[in-house]
């Protein structure tokens, strides 16, 4: 009779604990949606009088009522690029160099103090890039290079703008240090739990440190490497405090020089929105934050999608 009992309530726990999950992910899927609702809805306005040109159109007018979202579009993009251009290698390096490289007494300190980078508020990130990083950054990198690529075509264009230290570059250097903690620490997570058969096997063969890496260790762990750079990416996306700082803030887009000052979404949406008038303007905000949103489901979705092709891929080796 009691193993009856026993066996009837263990039963309605899993039940219970089944409902509970699925539960959990209806409310999720849930809130997801109605997100998706609130931004269409709020920017509706917007949506209705700029259509797809808003993507495509450089002004930024409140006075004249007229919006574009192109500059912030560009921003934010550029920004995270050059954050991801910077940070994978650095973090792949700092990962490689703790899981291999590293004396066991360096491990957990040098561990620990990575992680704890990301515990620094945004916002003492930005005041550090602005006050102190950003005019380091014009007097010893822009001026100088400004001198030496004066005159030559296309890379004179790059470096053009007055040496304040804000614009894209700072910017993305500081997002880069942002996310350099997330991506290493869930690289080197993933590299340690690559079975140490296979990297003695490796080295039993000859390999070196980097054969074994690149040969052994990134292939198995690929998964959770795009994962850990697509983290970084969407941190990288949706900072706001530090870009507000740095990025210059002006709704310009008249050349392509890595040091002149920009917008992001982010920092438009922090800047303009408690003082947005209802209307227009205020819709167009929140067409941006829809479009943000849409960029984030896009970079996702090309994960995943990269994900299911190299699975196919050692499919089609095999």
């Amino acid at each position: 009779m009691a193993t009856t009992v026993s066996a009837s309530g263990s039963r309605t726990i899993d039940r219970l604990f089944g409902w509970g999950a699925r539960g959990a992910a209806v409310i999720t899927l849930a809130l997801l949606i109605g997100i998706i609702i609130s931004l269409i809805i709020g920017a509706w306005p917007s949506i209705a009088a700029n259509g797809l040109g808003f993507l495509t159109s450089a002004q930024w007018d409140p006075v004249q009522d007229k919006y574009g979202g192109l500059v912030m579009i560009y921003g934010t993009l550029a920004t995270s690029i050059i954050a991801l251009v910077i940070a994978v290698p650095v973090s792949f390096g700092i990962a490689l160099f703790l899981t291999e490289l590293s004396p066991a007494w360096l491990k957990r300190p040098l561990g620990t103090a990575i992680e704890l980078l990301a515990a620094v508020p945004s916002i003492v990130y930005g005041m550090w890039g602005l006050l102190v990083f950003g005019p380091i950054l014009a007097e010893y990198i822009q001026q100088p290079l400004q001198k030496l690529l004066k005159g030559v075509p296309y890379l004179e264009v790059l470096v053009a703008g007055p040496p304040v230290g804000i614009g894209l570059l700072s910017a993305g250097i500081v997002l880069a240090i942002m996310i350099i903690p997330f991506i290493a620490s869930v690289m080197r997570d993933v590299f340690e739990v690559t079975p140490t058969l296979l990297k003695e096997s490796a080295y039993g063969l000859g390999s070196t440190t980097w054969e074994v890496m690149w040969n052994v260790v990134l292939p198995y762990t690929k998964a959770g490497v795009i994962g850990g750079i697509m983290l970084g990416l969407g941190r990288a996306l949706g900072e706001t405090m530090a870009v507000t700082f740095l990025i210059g803030n002006m709704n310009q887009l008249d050349s392509l020089s890595l040091f002149e000052p920009a917008n992001s979404i982010t920092s438009a949406l922090a800047n303009e929105f408690a003082e947005a008038a209802q209307g227009l303007h205020q819709a167009s905000l929140m067409y941006l934050g829809l479009v943000l949103f849409f960029i984030t489901f896009v970079v996702l979705s090309l994960s995943k999608l990269l994900l299911s092709q190299l699975r196919k891929g050692e499919g089609a080796k095999s």
